[in-house]
């Protein structure tokens, strides 16, 4: 999926000029070093990466039950006129990407923002729809996509639906 999502981003973006990976932590990180490796055997061209901690800019951020752990930013180049490929694992309701919007125009103000998400769920509540998708699925509002990246979480990569309170239903 990884790979395919590289392509994609190649296509759309000859030459992969003025383009920067942004990964959302934790692991849309992983996923935007990993997407990065396979852009720079590709094309040549190693693109710029940062990585981005939204926990500030969530609509949530007020809640009683937010247990905010903040992070590190690393926003090492410019974001001005760049063509920001936002990174992450899963999509949903659209909240977090909205947040990650805020975040990125707070450093300047990108030519384009794109965004590559490896698991569509589905079960917007807001209008965002992703630039490149590695996985479109349904699932219930009770249950909830889980991925596994071996550099964040040890072992090997895996992706579950799992029950809001329970353990994996499956694969």
């Amino acid at each position: 999926m990884v790979r395919r999502m590289a392509m994609e981003i190649s296509e759309q973006n000859p030459g992969l000029v003025g383009v920067a990976l942004v990964g959302i932590l934790t692991r849309g990180v992983t996923l935007s070093r990993r997407i990065g490796k396979v852009l720079e055997s590709m094309e040549s061209v190693r693109v710029p990466m940062g990585s981005l901690d939204i926990t500030f800019y969530r609509d949530d951020f007020d809640s009683p039950d937010f247990d905010p752990e903040v992070k590190d930013t690393d926003l090492s180049f410019d974001v001005t006129g760049k063509r920001i490929v936002l990174v992450d694992d899963v999509l949903q309701t659209g909240r977090t990407i909205r947040a990650a919007m805020d975040a990125i125009i707070d450093f300047g103000r990108p030519a384009q923002i794109q965004l590559a998400i490896l698991i569509d769920r589905g079960g917007r509540e807001l209008p965002i729809a992703p630039t490149y998708v590695g996985k479109r699925t349904g699932t219930r509002k009770d249950e909830k996509i889980r991925v596994s990246l071996s550099e964040t979480d040890g072992g090997d990569d895996q992706v579950f639906v799992v029950q809001r309170f329970g353990g994996p239903k499956k694969p």
